[in-house]
C-alpha cells in the first residue's frame, strides 16, 4: 500500500523533515532513521535502508573511511584503525584555544588561537548565553572542561544501558587539512595509529567495542566498553583513556605502516563502486569552490605507495595536539572521577613535544602557513572549529545577510587554502562554470555519465550558513523550517504520486553538516532515464507550490502535533536512550554550536514554541527554504549565489532520445518548469479512525472473538488462555491466529509488530503459483493503500498522522509486514487545554492489520510501481559486481532454483494483477498467520487490542485463495535447499567497467539457522555420531533445541575474526572477509559464504587464503578457549543491546508458535544466556564438521571488472582516486573500518 509504501516514504518524509532537517542539531531527535509509512523511527546507530543514488547520501556508508578492524569484543573482525596518535596544545582563557605549557621546546608549528571546540559547552559560555534574549536551557547534567595543556572534554552521565560507557576521541583534522603530497594521510595515519596500539589490544575479550573513522573535517577514534572487566571487576574508564591516548602518542612503525598501506590499497578496490563515483561527482561539483573537492580521504594511490614512517608521523605529530581535540565520555560514570582519569590519562602530553618530533622540515614549514590560513580565511575559525578549512559560495535569501566572519571570498589572505590554483595531481576537469539563467540568477550544472548508472538522478544544491540554535526565537524557526519540509516531503510522496509517478524517488530536505560547514538545501530525485523531464518538471513545481502559497492549516496543524508527539516520546524515554544516540545527538549539537539540551528540556521548548508558532510564520520558513527555485522564475526574488545542480544518466550514443541530458538541456528544462504557475495546496480530509464503532461492534457480535492457550514444538508446555506470562504472553485466538505480546519499556511509548505469513517464494514453487507472483504481490501491496472506504491517500496521511511506518517483504520462506508505531495517543488536534486526544498508534495499527486482511484494495497503478521496482533491482544487478558474481554462484549452487535468484524483468512482466492477488491473499488465512507486538505499552490491553481488531476477523476470511498443495505433498510443509553438486565449482566473472575492481567468493552447505540440513539430518545427531564418547551431559545439553543456532553464531563470530586475522593482517591481501550463513528457518540446509575484496592481482591469493584459513580452523590451527570466551562475550553483549529494542523482541518470537519451525520455542528465548555459556570448543569444532568445507564440497569465484572494448577515459569522469571520498556529508564522506555489525544472512540477489 502506498500507505505500506509512500505512507512508509511519506512519514519517512515526516520522518526525514520533521525529525532530521536541522532537528538533529539541536532536538533531541537522534540519528532518526527514515522509513517506508510513517514518521521516521528511533536509533540512530542502526542500519539505514539501501536508497537510490542521492539519497540519505549524509549517512550512507560507501564513502565513509572507518576502522573494519573489529577491535575488541564487539568490533572483532573490522578492519583498520582505533588507536595511535599524539597530540598537544591549549586552551587560553579567551575561549581561544592555544598551548599553555611554556617551556624550552619551540612553539608548535601548527598550533594557533583558535575558537573553542566545546563551542556553547565552553565553561564560560553560560556567562556569554545570559547575554542572548531568551536563551535555551543546557542540559543540567552535561560536564565540560578544558586541561592545563588545551585537551577539551565533555562528559554525559547516561544508564542506558547501565554499567556500559563510550569514549570518543575527536581529533579535528581530517582529509581536508591535508598539503598537495599528503593525499590520504590522514586516513591512512588512522590506521596505522588504531591497529598499531598496543593498549588498545588490552581490552579485547572484555566485551568492549572499538573502532576509528576518518572524515573531511575530523578523524575519530573510539571504545564502548563494559564499567569493569567482566573477570576481576576492574575499573575500565582508565583502560579505555589508556587506549585513547595511546592515540595521540602513536608508535609509527615500518612493518605497520606496510600492513595498513595494504589495507588501504584494497579499500580503494573494495569501495569504488559506481555509488561512490557518483558522490564523487556530486561532492567535487557542489564544493568547487573550496578544498572539499580535491581532499577525499582516501587520497592518491600514488601518494600512499610513497609515504615513510617520517611522513605519516610528521602528519600525526602535526595534527594530534591537545588543544585540537576533543574527549566525549558517555555511559555510566561518576563526572567527577571521570574528569580526574582524563586529566591522569592526557595531562602530560603538550603540543611542543608533539611538534619537536616533526622530522620534516619542508612539511613542517607548510603546515604552519596552512595553519595561518586556516586562522585566517575559513568557516573553520569563524564559525566552529569542528567545521573543515573551507570557505562557501553562499545561497540565500535577497536581504539575509550572512555573518561577516563566514562571508569569506577567498582573497582575506595570500595562500590558496581553497586549491582555486591548478596542481599536478588535480583531474583534469572544471566544475567552476555557472550559467546565469537568468538576469542575476545563476545554476552551475554538471552531468556525469557512466554506462554502470541504471538511472537518471537530479542532485539540486543550495548552501546556506548554519543558523546556530541557542535561543527562541532560533528555535521556533527550526521548527517552522521543518513542518514546511513535512509538508513538501508528504506531498511529493503522497500527493504528487499518480498513477504514473514521474520518479522512483524524491527527497527535499535541508541539513546542517559539520562534514561540510555549512546547511545544505538539496533535492534528489531518480527517474527512469526517458523520463527525467518530467520528473524534474514536477518536483520543482512541488518545491514552488510550497515556497510560493506556503503550507495549509490542515499541514500546520498535522505536522505541528507530529513534532509535539515526537518531542513527548523523547521526554518519556529520558534516561533510556542509548549511549550510542545520546553521543550522536551530542557531537552533532556541540558540533553546529546549537544548544545542549535534555529531552526533557527540549519537550518543554517545543511545547512553548509551538503554542505561539503560526502560519505565517511557517510560511516564511517556507519560503526561505524554496528561494532559490522560486527566484528562477522571471521578475521573481529569490536566493542570491549559486545553484549547483547534478545529474547522473546511464551513457548512451543516441544524443536526440528522450534519455539523453546534457548540461544545456537540463539548464533549460530547470528554468522552463520554474515558470509555469502553481496553484496553492488543497487540504485533504484525513479519518481519525480506520475502523468506525458501528463497523467494530457489528464485525465482534457476528464474530465473537475468544483466546486459546499456546502451543509450541520446542517441548515446552501450553499455555493458558487467560493468564499474562514474562517475558511475554504466547496465545492463540480462537480463528486461528497465533499471538505473542512482550513489554519492552526500553523504547519508551515505541512499538513494533510483526504479521508473519509462512510461504514466501518457496509457496510459490510448492503451490503452484506464477513464478515470481508472491514477490511482486508484496511490493504491490506496498505500494498499494487503499482499503474499506478509504482512499491510498487517506491512509497515507492516517500513517503520518499516527507516525506510523510499515514494510512489507517477501523472502524465500514467509511474507513478513512490519509496523513501527508509538504506543501514546496521536493524532492529536490542538495544544494545551484545547487539545483533542486521538487513538493511540497502537490501535490505529489493529485497525490496519485487520484492514489489510479483510479490506485490502488491489490497483494495477501499485502492481505497476512493483513491477517497475523489481525490473530495476535486476537491471541495476546485472551491472553490480559484488550482485552480478553472488547471482551466478548461487545459479550454480542451487542449479538455478528461482527460489533463490533476483526475479528477471520477463518473468516480473509476466505477473498479472490476479496473480499477484491469488498469491499473497492465499497467504493471509487467519490459521497460518503469526502476530507479534512489542512495546511501552501494557500487555493486557495490547492482547484487548489485537483480541478486538484481529481476533474478530471471521475463521475462513480468505479462504478462497486457498491453494492445497499437489497430491503426495503435505500442506505447509517446507522442502529444502537444493542439494549441492560435487564436485564444486569454480566460476569466473568479467564485469564490464571503466575501473578495475574484484571480489572473491568461497561457499558451501552449511544447516539452515536451527541446525537441519538439506538431507533432513542435524547438527545434534552428525556430532553425537562423531562423539561417541560423550557423556550423558553433554548428549542432553546438545539435545536442547537451541544448540545448534547457538553453535553457528559462534562459529560464524570465530571465523569471522580467523578470516582478519590472516587474510587482512598476516597476508595483507584485503581489507576485510566476511563469514556468513544464509539463516533459513523453516527450509531445510542453506549455505555459508566467505566475501572477500581485493584488487584485481590478489583475487585468486585472496579467495586460496580464505579457503586455507577455514581448513586451519578445522584442523592445524583449531579453536582455543580464548576464541570461544571472545565470541562468547560477542554473542551475548550484540544479544543484551538487542534485547532494548521492540524490533528485536518481535524477531524473536515470531516462529516460537510455528509449526514449520519444529525446534523454535519459548525456551530459545528463555535459555539463551545460558546455552551460550554451556557451549565448548569441541561442541564448535564437531559443529564445523557439519559445513561442506572440504575443498571438493566448495563453491568459489572471482568476479573481476574488465574496460569495455575501445575505452578511452572520459574527460568528464571525475576520479580523486580510485576511491576518494565520501557521501554528503554523512557517513559516506568517512573511510570506516568497523564492520561489528554483521548480517546475519546473506540475502543473495536481492528480492525488490
Amino acid at each position: 500500500m502506498a500507505l505500506l509504501h509512500r505512507s512508509l516514504m511519506a512519514a519517512s518524509a515526516l520522518a526525514a523533515a520533521l525529525l532530521s532537517s536541522t532537528v538533529d542539531s539541536y532536538s533531541f531527535t537522534p540519528g532518526r532513521t527514515p522509513s517506508r509509512w510513517g514518521v521516521s523511527t528511533g536509533g540512530g546507530r542502526l542500519s539505514v535502508p539501501s536508497s537510490p543514488a542521492g539519497r540519505n547520501r549524509r549517512t550512507s556508508d560507501s564513502l565513509v573511511m572507518k576502522d573494519d578492524s573489529k577491535s575488541g569484543e564487539g568490533g572483532g573482525f573490522s578492519l583498520s584503525s582505533l588507536f595511535g596518535g599524539s597530540s598537544s596544545s591549549s586552551q587560553s582563557g579567551s575561549g581561544g584555544v592555544a598551548s599553555a605549557f611554556s617551556g624550552s621546546s619551540d612553539p608548535h608549528p601548527a598550533e594557533r588561537k583558535h575558537v573553542s571546540p566545546l563551542n556553547t559547552l565552553y565553561p564560560t559560555a553560560a556567562a556569554s548565553a545570559a547575554e542572548v534574549s531568551d536563551p535555551l536551557p543546557v542540559h543540567p547534567d552535561v560536564k565540560s572542561g578544558v586541561l592545563p595543556n588545551g585537551l577539551s572534554y565533555v562528559i554525559l552521565p547516561n544508564r542506558s544501558p547501565p554499567g556500559r560507557f563510550e569514549a570518543h576521541l575527536q581529533v579535528f583534522s581530517g582529509s581536508a587539512d591535508e598539503q598537495e603530497p599528503q593525499q590520504g594521510i590522514a586516513h591512512l595515519t588512522e590506521h596505522v595509529a588504531y591497529m598499531g596500539s598496543r593498549k588498545r589490544e588490552r581490552l579485547f575479550g572484555t566485551g568492549s567495542q572499538t573502532n576509528a573513522y576518518t572524515d573531511f573535517h575530523h578523524t575519530v577514534f573510539y571504545a564502548a566498553c563494559p564499567t569493569a572487566t567482566p573477570r576481576g571487576n576492574v575499573p575500565m574508564l582508565p583502560m579505555a583513556l589508556d587506549a585513547l591516548c595511546d592515540v595521540m602518542e602513536a608508535r609509527v612503525e615500518s612493518n605497520r605502516l606496510e600492513k595498513e598501506r595494504a589495507a588501504v590499497l584494497s579499500e580503494m578496490t573494495m569501495v569504488n563502486t559506481i555509488e561512490y563515483r557518483v558522490e564523487c561527482q556530486i561532492l567535487s561539483t557542489l564544493h568547487r569552490e573550496n578544498r572539499l573537492a580535491k581532499r577525499f580521504p582516501i587520497g592518491k594511490e600514488c601518494l600512499i605507495r610513497s609515504w615513510s614512517t617520517d611522513d605519516v608521523k610528521s602528519w600525526h605529530r602535526t595534527h594530534y595536539r591537545p588543544d585540537n581535540v576533543l574527549l566525549y565520555i558517555v555511559g555510566d560514570v561518576d563526572p567527577a572521577e571521570a574528569e580526574r582519569v582524563v586529566a591522569d590519562k592526557f595531562g602530560h602530553i603538550t603540543a611542543e613535544k608533539q611538534g619537536s618530533q616533526i622530522k620534516l622540515p619542508e612539511i613542517k614549514a607548510e603546515a604552519a602557513r596552512l595553519a595561518d590560513a586556516v586562522v585566517g580565511g575559513t568557516v573553520k575559525q569563524g564559525q566552529s572549529w569542528h567545521y573543515p578549512p573551507v570557505r562557501h559560495d553562499w545561497c540565500v535569501p535577497k536581504g539575509v545577510e550572512v555573518d561577516p566572519r563566514i562571508k569569506l571570498d577567498g582573497k582575506e589572505i595570500d595562500y590558496d587554502i581553497h586549491l582555486q590554483n591548478p596542481y599536478p595531481l588535480d583531474e583534469k576537469v572544471d566544475f567552476l562554470s555557472a550559467d546565469e539563467i537568468s538576469p542575476g540568477k545563476k545554476i552551475r550544472p554538471h552531468i556525469f555519465r557512466h554506462e554502470l548508472l541504471q538511472a537518471f538522478s537530479l542532485h539540486l544544491f543550495a548552501k546556506r550558513p548554519v543558523e546556530t540554535i541557542v535561543d527562541m526565537p532560533s528555535f521556533k524557526r527550526s521548527l517552522a523550517r521543518r513542518i514546511a519540509l513535512a509538508a513538501l516531503q508528504i506531498r511529493l510522496n503522497v500527493g504528487g504520486r499518480s498513477d504514473d509517478p514521474a520518479f522512483t524517488f524524491v527527497e527535499f530536505n535541508q541539513l546542517d553538516s559539520a562534514r561540510e560547514g555549512c546547511a545544505v538545501c538539496s533535492l534528489d530525485l531518480t527517474a527512469e532515464p526517458a523520463r527525467w523531464h518530467d520528473a524534474v518538471c514536477k518536483s520543482l513545481s512541488e518545491i514552488r507550490k510550497l515556497g510560493v502559497h506556503g503550507v495549509t492549516p490542515g499541514e500546520m496543524e498535522r505536522y505541528a502535533g507530529s513534532l509535539m508527539t515526537d518531542a513527548e516520546q523523547l521526554a518519556a524515554q529520558g534516561d533510556r536512550i542509548s549511549h550510542g544516540d545520546q553521543l550522536a545527538y551530542l557531537m552533532e549539537t556541540v558540533a553546529n554550536g546549537h544548544t545542549f539540551m535534555s529531552p526533557e528540556q527540549s519537550y518543554a521548548m517545543t511545547a512553548r514554541a509551538l503554542s505561539t508558532l503560526t502560519l505565517e510564520e511557517v510560511n516564511a520558513a517556507a519560503a526561505e527554504l524554496c528561494s532559490h527555485v522560486t527566484g528562477f522564475k522571471e521578475a521573481a526574488e529569490g536566493a542570491e549565489g549559486v545553484v549547483v545542480a547534478v545529474a547522473c544518466t546511464p551513457k548512451t550514443d543516441d544524443e536526440s532520445g528522450p534519455a539523453y541530458v546534457d548540461e544545456e538541456s537540463l539548464t533549460k528544462c530547470i528554468y522552463e518548469a520554474c515558470q509555469a504557475e502553481v496553484e496553492p495546496e488543497e487540504d485533504v480530509t484525513v479519518p481519525h479512525t480506520l475502523v468506525p464503532d458501528d463497523v467494530l461492534k457489528e464485525a465482534l457480535a457476528a464474530n465473537p472473538p475468544s483466546w486459546e492457550g499456546g502451543r509450541f514444538t520446542d517441548g515446552t508446555p501450553n499455555t493458558s488462555a487467560d493468564q499474562l506470562t514474562r517475558p511475554f504472553t504466547l496465545r492463540r485466538l480462537g480463528n486461528g491466529v497465533r499471538v505473542g505480546v512482550a513489554q519492552n519499556q526500553a523504547e519508551s511509548q515505541r512499538g513494533h509488530l510483526r504479521l508473519v505469513a509462512p510461504g514466501g517464494r518457496d509457496a510459490e514453487r510448492r503451490l503452484g503459483f506464477r513464478e515470481g507472483s508472491m514477490a511482486v504481490g508484496a511490493r504491490a501491496m506496498q505500494e498499494g493503500g487503499a482499503f474499506g472506504p478509504w482512499t491510498r491517500e487517506q491512509v497515507e496521511l492516517f500513517c503520518v498522522d499516527h507516525l506510523i511506518m510499515v514494510e512489507i517483504n517477501c523472502n524465500e520462506e514467509s511474507l513478513v509486514l512490519d509496523f513501527v508505531f508509538p504506543t501514546t495517543n496521536v493524532g492529536n488536534t490542538g495544544f494545551g487545554e484545547n487539545m483533542q486526544l486521538g487513538i493511540t498508534g497502537t490501535e490505529a495499527v489493529m485497525q490496519i492489520v485487520r484492514e489489510i486482511l479483510v479490506g485490502f484494495h488491489w490497483e494495477e497503478d501499485a502492481l505497476g510501481r512493483s513491477k517497475q521496482s523489481f525490473r530495476s533491482a535486476h537491471e541495476s544487478l546485472q551491472k553490480n559486481l559484488e550482485g552480478k558474481t553472488t547471482e551466478e554462484i548461487m545459479e550454480s549452487m542451487t542449479q538455478n532454483d528461482k527460489r533463490f535468484l533476483s526475479i528477471d524483468v520477463d518473468t516480473v512482466n509476466a505477473v498479472t494483477l490476479e496473480d499477484a492477488k491469488n498469491a499473497v491473499m492465499s497467504q493471509m488465512i487467519p490459521s497460518e498467520l503469526e502476530i507479534s507486538a512489542a512495546g511501552d505499552f501494557d500487555v493486557a490491553e495490547g492482547l484487548d487490542l489485537i483480541l478486538k481488531y484481529v481476533g474478530s476477523v471471521p475463521a475462513d476470511a480468505n479462504s478462497e485463495y486457498r491453494r492445497e498443495a499437489p497430491a503426495g505433498a503435505a500442506d505447509g510443509v517446507f522442502g529444502a535447499v537444493p542439494a549441492l553438486e560435487l564436485p564444486g565449482k569454480h566460476i569466473d566473472l568479467e564485469l564490464s567497467d571503466s575501473d578495475p575492481r574484484a571480489v572473491s567468493y568461497v561457499a558451501g552447505a552449511a544447516p539452515n539457522l536451527w541446525g537441519f540440513l538439506a538431507d533432513g539430518s542435524t547438527v545434534v545427531e552428525r556430532i553425537n555420531e562423531a562423539d561417541k564418547r560423550a557423556s550423558d551431559y553433554d548428549r542432553q545439553r546438545r539435545s536442547h533445541p537451541l544448540f545448534a543456532n547457538v553453535a553457528l553464531s559462534l562459529v560464524a563470530e570465530i571465523a569471522n575474526r580467523r578470516l582478519f586475522s590472516t587474510v587482512r593482517e598476516r597476508k595483507q591481501l584485503t581489507y576485510d572477509a566476511n563469514f556468513s550463513f544464509t539463516g533459513f528457518e523453516r527450509l531445510l540446509g542453506g549455505w555459508f559464504l566467505v566475501t572477500v575484496t581485493a584488487s584485481k592481482e590478489n583475487a585468486q591469493k585472496a579467495l586460496d587464503a580464505c579457503k586455507e584459513t577455514l581448513e586451519a580452523l578445522r584442523k592445524s590451527n583449531p579453536i582455543t578457549p580464548d576464541n570461544l570466551e571472545s565470541a562468547k562475550r560477542v554473542v551475548l553483549n550484540r544479544h543484551e543491546g538487542e534485547l532494548r529494542t521492540s524490533g528485536y523482541w518481535a524477531m524473536m518470537m515470531s516462529g516460537l508458535q510455528q509449526e514449520s519451525i519444529l525446534l523454535k520455542g519459548p525456551l530459545s528465548v528463555t535459555d539463551f544466556h545460558a546455552m551460550v555459556e554451556s557451549v565448548t570448543t569441541k561442541d564448535l569444532q564437531l559443529t564445523l564438521e557439519c559445513l561442506g568445507l572440504n575443498d571438493d564440497e566448495l563453491y568459489t569465484a572471482i568476479g573481476k571488472t574488465v574496460q569495455p572494448k575501445g575505452f578511452v577515459p572520459d574527460p568528464e569522469i571525475v576520479k580523486a582516486s580510485p576511491m576518494a571520498g565520501m557521501g554528503r556529508g554523512g557517513a559516506l564522506m568517512m573511510m570506516k573500518k568497523d564492520g561489528a555489525d554483521r548480517p546475519t544472512r546473506w540475502n543473495l540477489p536481492p528480492q525488490a
